[in-house]
């Protein structure tokens, strides 16, 4: 196996260190499966990267994601897959994992000061709004890329419509 290039190594923190880090602010915090990455992902990182100092993306992890119900062989990238290909894009300061089914946990032990999610979330109805501003940050929906979803990619490599 190839060892990871320092570039890579050092964006990755694991998820019980999150807590003890000094973290660049304004610190940017989003969270997702990640599990085909294509344009819409990628663009929504880079605008959330834009909000602050730095984007700490944590990804669900392979226990986390089957519990989001997208389907019994999902995710099909395994978590450190997912992990390393999030790393590896510009916009990604850090990256970290998370088991629960949401990322509340990892949210308070880093408290950053933006949250962000796609513009197909509702930002009022999730916990983790009212966690980040019950210390004084924001949530922010970033506008959803049309037409891009792994869910349909999935659906349209398989066959489907």
């Amino acid at each position: 196996m190839v060892d990871l290039p320092a570039s890579l190594d050092r964006k990755i923190v694991p998820a019980g260190e999150v807590s003890g880090w000094n973290w660049p602010r304004p610190l940017v915090f989003t969270n997702g499966v990640f599990d085909v990455l294509h344009r819409g992902h990628v663009v929504y990182l880079a605008v959330a990267r834009e909000l602050g100092a730095a984007l700490l993306v944590a990804v669900n992890s392979d226990s986390s994601a089957r519990l989001l119900g997208k389907g019994p062989d999902r995710p099909l990238n395994r978590e450190k897959d997912r992990l390393l290909v999030v790393a590896a894009l510009e916009s990604v300061a850090f990256v970290t994992t998370f088991d629960e089914s949401t990322p509340c946990e990892l949210l308070q032990r880093c408290r950053p000061d933006i949250y962000v999610k796609g513009g197909d979330y509702d930002m009022e109805t999730l916990e983790e709004t009212r966690l980040v501003r019950g210390w004084g940050g924001q949530s922010v929906a970033i506008p959803f890329l049309d037409g891009y979803s792994t869910s349909a990619l999935v659906s349209r490599i398989r066959g489907g419509s």
